[in-house]
């Protein structure tokens, strides 16, 4: 039913069967918009930042307290006429429950939505074992029905049409069902459910929380379903993580403040049940129902030990980091996990199912900071998908990256090979930005958009002849150039070099600085990542610098929160490290924030810029209305749809993952063409070379820029 990828040609060939569904491209596309939108209205209403860090306290506390919860929790349950169960594994979990059913005489099960009893792959052994077991959530019936798994956490069915749930509904009944009619189709599925809900002889559940003070469990659904299969069956089995526990009931309530919102956008689910306690059932023998409680350890008490990973069990499975993802909405969550899917899901594969079915599915995360700007309980879901990376590198190589990371560790050879490519390049370019003259085989997948060509005289080169001489300057500054300005679009670098001279602005440019070290940090090269972040924080190291300006997002949130990350451990650095990231400023920021520059220092001419937003300055470096207010100062800003949705760059991104690539490019630029804009500018190379090269591409008559160039062009003399 669940299926990883086997190899990285088995995943490209599964991903492109989903690019081809236009089905499922247009139902998550749709979704995508609405649930977005929806999200932000229902957030208005309360403090999202602050219910986020209580949910993380709170998660975190009783991560580093599971024994004592666990303890609590059997004890108070107990009390109250429930069986409480602690299973080591998958395996063990099975067992207990297969036992259960055949000490009661069970040989009907009905099961609510469960994700661990998805984790656990519960429902292949009870079948196995002669239980006849039917789901009965509306989607996980569907699906179950189908033979595939779920495709999301809260909607499994979500990548299914109403043709082929009546074709299943069809199959199932023996009936012709009304294809065009859904409400016919749910009464249907009512129908056929309720049947199995009387027959049934014993309910198993999930559980949203186990509140440790009063042994309770509650379920958290919009359906009746889990109702349903929790009072009528005479045995009940709830199964849950141990991450489940909390200490209070209070804690419960302020988590489901942001559950519902976070997984549908709304205020509250339908249903939220809670059980404390064996009930009454008239079915049972002496008229009280059999309950029993399965905790799973399955790895999460060695989780909860380890001082980077155990922050996973603030998850409140919500489904958002899914729900936000441009990965997931193109290619749905049969292909963006394995059991659990999504961000998430991508982690908790590594540790639940395996580090085989993890490395490729691991490699598919733009990086684009989107579910960490949404997670309920404030995961930095991209940094563990990148230390899984590192440690999955590590343990088993990568031959590719490794040689990049041979070169890219040695700032001489690296800028030597640039230097040498922009020689060998010539008969390919034709004198242009591009290169245009490549052979066809030499593109594959990436003909999508036209290759950059490296500039003929870096920025390093030219430095010497640009510098300013400044008097009395008003500060100090010194440029990250990061390798794609230095060595492709130097002019970006020379439009803010005239900007600092302008506003007399001292500026220097440390010939030892190099690749910001991110593209080896996304391969998962950690120990080259560290040596080069080292080699930076050396060569601006005493210089005194009022600000460390990089005109890229990525390398600017790089350098400003990975190193610290990177070298935390590293006492020589442990001071340095934080000098340097407490300096380091993206463009947009020092240009509105530090230097002030408003409407009064640039020329208007009403001409129609549109902007996109790139991922790491939006939402790393959580900078929105600076390139905002300086595109106004010098042109008539027209906003662009989905602004702040990622371009498909994503440095080697795109290179791993071009059919990707390619369909968030297709998006992104169609929506610049409804504008109606003539220049389209960003605060990030990285897109620069994304979006110019898809715009010339497709003959589109706009003009691609950094910000820094428009601004440049229309400072007033």
């Amino acid at each position: 039913m669940h299926t990883a990828p086997t190899s990285a040609s088995d995943y490209h060939k599964k991903l492109d069967e989903a690019l081809h569904d236009d089905f499922l491209r247009r139902t998550l596309d749709t979704f995508a918009v609405s649930y977005r939108e929806s999200r932000a209205a229902v957030f208005k209403e309360v403090d999202e930042r602050g219910l986020i860090k209580k949910i993380a306290d709170a998660k975190d506390y009783a991560c580093q307290h599971m024994d004592e919860l666990y303890e609590q929790f059997k004890g108070e349950a107990e009390k109250r006429g429930v069986k409480v169960h602690l299973a080591k594994d998958a395996a063990d979990a099975r067992r207990i429950i297969a036992q259960i059913g055949h000490e009661n005489n069970v040989r009907r099960i009905v099961k609510s939505k469960s994700m661990t009893a998805e984790e656990i792959e519960l429902n292949p052994e009870l079948e196995r074992q002669g239980f006849i077991v039917d789901e009965t959530d509306l989607g996980e019936w569907i699906i179950q029905l189908r033979h595939e798994g779920p495709s999301h956490m809260v909607m499994p069915a979500i990548h299914l049409s109403r043709y082929q749930v009546a074709d299943v509904f069809e199959k199932e009944t023996g009936e012709k069902q009304d294809r065009e009619d859904i409400q016919r189709l749910v009464k249907v599925a009512r129908v056929q459910l309720r049947r199995k809900f009387i027959a049934a002889d014993m309910g198993i559940s999930g559980a949203n929380f186990a509140v440790a003070e009063c042994g309770a469990m509650a379920t958290v659904t919009n359906e009746g379903n889990a109702r349903m299969v929790t009072t009528l069956p005479r045995v009940h089995v709830a199964i849950c993580g141990l991450d489940k526990l909390i200490p209070t009931l209070d804690q419960a309530l302020t988590t489901l403040l942001v559950l519902p919102r976070n997984a549908t956008a709304q205020r509250l689910t339908s249903y939220v049940s809670w059980i404390c306690g064996a009930g009454e059932c008239a079915s049972a023998t002496g008229g009280e129902k059999v309950m029993h409680i399965v905790f799973l350890d399955n790895g999460r008490t060695t989780i909860a030990k380890d001082p980077l990973f155990k922050q996973i069990f603030r998850c409140v499975r919500c489904g958002a980091c899914a729900n936000v993802c441009p990965v997931f909405r193109l290619v749905g969550g049969h292909k963006m996990g394995y059991i659990y899917i999504g961000a998430i899901g991508l982690i908790l594969t590594y540790f639940f199912h395996g580090k085989d079915k993890a490395k490729i599915l691991c490699q598919n995360c733009v990086g684009c900071e989107s579910c960490a700007n949404v997670c309920a309980g404030g995961i930095d879901l991209p940094m563990l998908i990148r230390e899984i990376r590192s440690r999955l590198t590590e343990e088993e190589g990568n031959a590719p990256g490794a040689l990049m990371s041979a070169a890219m560790k040695n700032r001489k050879i690296f800028h030597s090979l640039l230097k040498f490519a922009s020689f060998a390049q010539k008969p390919f370019t034709g004198g242009t930005q591009f290169q245009r003259h490549l052979p066809a085989m030499f593109l594959g997948k990436h003909g999508f958009k036209a290759l950059p060509a490296i500039a003929d005289k870096s920025f390093r080169d030219r430095w010497p002849n640009l510098k300013p001489q400044v008097t009395n300057p008003v500060m100090r500054i010194a440029i990250f150039a990061g390798c794609a300005q230095d060595f492709v679009y130097p002019e970006q670098l020379e439009a803010f070099v005239s900007i600092l001279k302008a506003k007399n602005v001292a500026v220097e440019f440390p010939m030892e600085q190099t690749c910001c070290g991110l593209p080896l940090e996304m391969m998962g090269q950690r120990a080259s990542a560290k040596d080069v972040a080292k080699q930076n924080i050396n060569a601006f190291f005493g210089g005194n610098y009022d600000a460390i300006v990089t005109l890229c997002a990525s390398c600017a949130s790089h350098l400003k929160y990975t190193y610290p990350h990177l070298l935390e451990n590293d006492p020589e650095m442990a001071g340095r490290v934080r000098d340097f990231a407490d300096r380091v400023m993206d463009f947009s920021s020092f240009v509105h924030d530090k230097l002030k520059m408003t409407k009064d220092d640039f020329t208007n001419d009403g001409e129609k810029i549109t902007y996109h937003a790139s991922c790491h300055l939006c939402r790393k470096l959580n900078v929105r209305d600076a390139p905002r207010d300086l595109i106004r100062d010098a042109g008539d800003y027209v906003p662009c749809d989905e602004e702040e949705v990622c371009c498909g760059f994503g440095g080697t991104y795109s290179a791993k993952f071009p059919e990707i690539s390619a369909k968030l490019l297709e998006k992104k630029l169609d929506n610049v063409a409804k504008t109606g804009a003539s220049r389209l500018v960003v605060d990030c190379p990285g897109c620069v070379m994304q979006l110019k090269g898809g715009a010339e591409k497709r003959h589109m008559h706009v003009k691609v820029q950094h910000i820094s160039e428009l601004l440049a062009e229309h400072l007033k003399k």
